[in-house]
């Protein structure tokens, strides 16, 4: 895996712990995703059972749902970008910013290892 010119190598011990994280954090979404998809199932079988609702139990459901589908998604997008960092930790890209195919640089992808860009790209990105 590529490092920058004023880092060590990635060692062996490094790879395995940057990799078991990622998947530790795959089974914690998968886990997140499934306790919210049966969550927003309970509420949506709710939802018809509405008689009687003011409109503030209504809009309390409502939000419960909109709220449950929000970190069902997040928690999904999160997953991808974890499963891409395995796939691109098995195809030899890890580690190159997507952007400007520099390092991306080892202490930011121990802090972040679903990082797909190099610092200096990710600030030009926040500025857009």
């Amino acid at each position: 895996m590529a490092v920058r010119d004023d880092e060590e190598p990635w060692t062996e011990a490094e790879l395995t712990e940057l990799r078991a994280e990622v998947e530790s954090d795959i089974a914690q979404l998968e886990r997140e995703i499934a306790t919210a998809e049966a969550e927003l199932h309970d509420l949506m079988l709710d939802a018809g059972d509405g008689a009687g609702d003011d409109q503030a139990d209504a809009g309390a459901k409502t939000f419960e749902r909109e709220q449950e589908i929000s970190l069902a998604n997040n928690a999904r997008d999160l997953l991808d970008q974890n499963r891409r960092a395995l796939q691109r930790m098995a195809d030899g890209t890890y580690g190159l910013c997507e952007s400007c195919g520099n390092p991306i640089g080892k202490l930011r992808l121990q802090a972040a290892p679903r990082a797909t860009l190099c610092m200096p790209c990710k600030k030009k990105e926040e500025r857009r």
